[in-house]
């Protein structure tokens, strides 16, 4: 007979990393259906949001963007680089840093991300209404799990 599973878990469905899983790819199948009209992928909408999101009077560099997103800095540089052959950002001199680039988002980038973010909500409103009057509570826990 074959050797089972050394686990904690009576159920597979018991385990919170599992069902992480589970649901962070079901979610994630939602969003990439979301943003198939807008000929972006999820960290492509990510970076170009929060870029779009953060736009200030300071300069935003590859690295304040990738650690304002939680992405891996070389994955944004490469994810940058295709948003800017797409017109959708642009790098220019860093006003106090002459090793450094200032992204800034085009008109063009700044419309798209709006438009995209509206589906990306409306999926997320349906995705996660089965919580109910729960949800705020359910974004409080992923908060906290958020600082770890």
């Amino acid at each position: 007979m074959a050797k089972k599973l050394e686990t904690d878990f009576e159920d597979a469905g018991d385990s919170p990393g599992l069902m992480l899983w589970r649901v962070t790819n079901a979610w994630q199948a939602s969003i990439r259906a979301a943003l198939r009209p807008f000929d972006l992928t999820h960290v492509q909408f990510v970076l170009l949001a929060a870029l779009t999101w953060l736009d200030a009077e300071t300069p935003i560099t590859q690295r304040d963007l990738a650690e304002y997103a939680r992405t891996d800095p070389m994955m944004t540089s490469q994810v940058i680089r295709t948003l800017e052959s797409k017109g959708f950002v642009e790098r220019r001199p860093h006003p106090t840093d002459a090793r450094a680039r200032s992204l800034v988002v085009t008109q063009t980038g700044a419309n798209l991300a709006g438009k995209a973010n509206r589906s990306v909500e409306a999926s997320d409103r349906e995705f996660f209404a089965a919580l109910g009057d729960r949800q705020a509570a359910f974004v409080a826990m992923l908060g906290v799990l958020d600082r770890k």
